[in-house]
């Protein structure tokens, strides 16, 4: 029987596309192909095993507590179930460095499931820095949580489930999107999937900033060590400074960090700060709320009310995309 999130939906032949789906969402081992150097266990395997090796996970489950009662005043009422999060470790592959930013991983709609890897070296089955990787792993699930809880509708296309809406961003059964990517340089955003990726991180980092300033958790003290800057994304208190060459698979970790913030945290921002002056909070939790429902009705009437009609439009729709209306009338 097809696992469905919260929050999505089927259209046209919806047991045809319930039937393709569930064919995706089976076994979410799957995913694993990927990376075959690691051994990935279940979240709440992963969490014993750490415990029983001593590691204190009060923090993470602390942390849990914060995103359920926040997720909840948003809409979202059910969490990603742990037996689809997978978490990495016990690599074979010489200087392997895991955490947030590692390669292909991170929730996957289609499967219903995340992967994610245990931060820093990962020869070993348990973190070298606890602290550190608790808050890692929970910004990892609180984050994934929020893509799993948004609003998704699927038809069949050419026999395959086809998303055609993604929280508050629209994409027509042959791939056409509703708003386009971002220029490479820019510093702001005009792409509804960067406003909603940030919006998403920005709440799972405020999450674990709470929780590493109730546990006393602090990174590495030199900005040698990519710690130091993983402990500032995870917080949510990384700029743009520029840092040290490190090399090895830590260095490139670091380096896709930076990408990340720069392309996806540092343009929500400035996108909050640029239709949110004042109100920036207020706004924030607009994006999340229509993201998890689907409905941008009181987010386009808050924008259209401080920026005038046709705010949300004209912002962010595609020169290229149609609208329904416009593909009858054509």
């Amino acid at each position: 029987m097809i696992r469905l999130a919260p929050h999505e939906t089927l259209a046209g032949d919806c047991s045809a596309v319930a039937d393709a789906l569930a064919a995706w969402r089976t076994d979410p081992r799957t995913l694993t192909a990927a990376h075959p150097d690691h051994t990935f266990r279940p979240l709440s395997e992963r969490l014993d095993r750490w415990r029983a090796a001593g590691v204190d996970t009060a923090p993470y489950h602390a942390g849990l507590y914060l995103a359920r009662n926040r997720y909840a005043e948003l809409g979202l009422r059910h969490m990603l179930p742990l037996d689809r999060v997978l978490v990495g470790a016990e690599s074979t592959r010489p200087g392997a460095y895991g955490g947030f930013h590692h390669q292909d991983q991170g929730y996957r709609h289609l499967q219903m499931a995340a992967l994610i890897t245990m931060h820093g070296p990962m020869q070993q089955d348990t973190p070298v820095d606890h602290g550190l990787a608790l808050l890692d792993v929970l910004r990892a699930y609180a984050h994934d949580c929020v893509h799993y809880g948004s609003a998704r509708r699927y038809v069949l296309v050419d026999g395959q489930p086809t998303r055609t809406q993604y929280g508050i961003n629209w994409r027509q059964p042959h791939g056409r999107t509703y708003s386009a990517a971002d220029p490479q340089d820019a510093a702001h955003t005009r792409n509804l999937g960067v406003v909603m990726e940030g919006a998403c991180d920005r709440e799972a980092r405020r999450i674990t900033h709470h929780i590493a300033a109730r546990y006393g958790i602090t990174g590495p003290d030199s900005p040698d060590d990519p710690g130091w800057w993983a402990y500032r994304d995870v917080t949510g208190q990384l700029d743009a400074g520029e840092p040290p060459a490190i090399g090895g698979e830590a260095g490139a970790y670091v380096v896709s960090m930076g990408r990340y913030q720069a392309g996806v945290n540092a343009r929500y921002a400035v996108w909050l700060d640029e239709f949110g002056v004042g109100e920036a909070e207020h706004l924030h939790d607009l994006v999340l709320t229509a993201t998890i429902s689907g409905d941008s009705s009181r987010l386009c009437h808050w924008l259209d009310s401080r920026h005038g009609p046709g705010t949300f439009s004209g912002v962010f729709q595609a020169s290229s995309y149609l609208s329904p209306r416009q593909l009858s009338d054509a």
